[in-house]
């Protein structure tokens, strides 16, 4: 699977400065074509889609726009990511994932457990997955810390170089030289990531924490991520993971629970250039760790990638 794996050792320097398309003046005739689109092409919505169907029509991944996905620890942020990424491969979405915070190997088996609907995949699968996604999906070899610079270095090569459609940065606070508290530099990195989605088109995902809270049992808001609240006012959506950890408790000690209360939420609380914000319910099916539009009892809803998939 050598095919995946961005390697650490790439000579970056050519893409650490900005490139002169960040200070791009056009005429606004430019536009007008797409503005004309934008009003009257109502066939299809814009954007790569989610895996479930119910968020086909208001949730979408737009051309040059920042995601920033939160939610508290072990809340499933980056489960719901991983799914989404399988996802946009089957969309023929070019997908580079930066986990700072797991090996790669270890990234690509949660996956390929999400694909393949198995606690444990086969080889068979293991080894199709890696035919079939090799050249679709990306992985930045590098644990720790990283420089923002690199950092900004990478998504740029990524998107020149490998013509990535999707970055996918997990988690923003592991880039190094940014304290939790150093807000003004938090604010200039998030500003370069913004820069490089806008020049380039591709639709940059970042992952960040919520700040603790006196319990788990209320879903947090865009306005309790943690580090400066700039983050959420320069990002173009804001998506929160939330997992009813009151229903897991009940379950798991065996006590009485409504099993049509959801597993969790996927909470959409901004969507700069699309109309809809709300919740989305969701269940957990624990063998796949796919999160799904009804109650993990009903097989039928997991998400099935087609045999062939590109």
């Amino acid at each position: 699977m050598a095919e995946f794996i961005i390697d650490d050792d790439i000579d970056f320097d050519a893409y650490m400065q900005a490139t002169e398309s960040d200070h791009r003046v056009v005429s606004a005739d430019t536009f007008i074509d797409e503005v004309i689109d934008y009003f009257h092409n109502e066939e299809a919505p814009k954007g790569a889609a989610m895996p479930w169907q119910k968020t086909a029509n208001v949730i979408r991944f737009r051309q040059g726009e920042v995601t920033l996905w939160t939610g508290m620890n072990g809340h499933g942020k980056s489960l719901v990511l991983g799914q989404t990424c399988v996802s946009l491969v089957m969309q023929k979405e070019r997908v580079c994932i930066a986990s700072l915070e797991m090996k790669p190997k270890v990234t690509l088996a949660r996956i390929c457990r999400q694909a393949s609907m198995e606690r444990k995949p086969s080889t068979e699968f293991i080894r199709t997955f890696g035919e079939v996604t090799g050249s679709w999906m990306l992985l930045y070899d590098q644990q720790g810390t990283v420089q923002a610079d690199k950092m900004i270095a990478l998504m740029r090569y990524c998107a020149v170089k490998r013509e990535v459609k999707h970055f996918v940065l997990d988690s923003f606070m592991k880039c190094g030289g940014i304290a939790d508290d150093d807000y003004t530099r938090q604010k200039f990195f998030l500003d370069q990531i913004c820069s490089v989605a806008r020049d380039s088109g591709m639709h940059i995902h970042i992952v960040a924490h919520s700040r603790k809270a006196k319990d788990e049992l209320s879903p947090p808001g865009k306005m309790d991520v943690k580090g400066s609240g700039s983050i959420t006012d320069q990002v173009d959506n804001v998506l929160t993971v939330w997992r009813n950890k009151s229903k897991e408790r009940a379950r798991d000690e065996g006590k009485a629970h409504d099993e049509s209360e959801p597993d969790a939420l996927l909470i959409c609380d901004k969507q700069r250039n699309g109309e809809w914000e709300g919740r989305i319910p969701l269940w957990f099916h624990p063998d796949s760790q796919q999160f799904l539009e009804q109650d993990s009892a009903h097989a039928m809803d997991l998400f099935r990638p087609p045999v062939t998939w590109i």
